[in-house]
């Protein structure tokens, strides 16, 4: 079972969200993942809605849902 991000990691990822929106989707997600190809292909037009979608999948989406994680036995 995966624990939640600490305060500080959170932080330089919604830093490096602002700075290049991949990149701290990328970090919190996985480059392979369809979260990250969904803020480069909002980045790549336009950066403010790169940097609103990156903020979004940092902070609103569950790491471990976007990994199917939830396909996991209760036990």
């Amino acid at each position: 079972m995966k624990k939640d991000a600490s305060g500080c990691e959170l932080c330089c990822e919604i830093i490096l969200a602002i700075l290049l929106p991949p990149l701290g989707v990328c970090l919190r997600h996985g480059c392979c993942s369809v979260e990250f190809f969904i803020c480069l292909v909002l980045t790549i037009p336009g950066y403010i809605p790169g940097i609103i979608y990156a903020l979004y999948a940092i902070v609103f989406l569950n790491r471990d849902v976007s990994q199917g994680d939830y396909y996991a036995p209760v036990a």
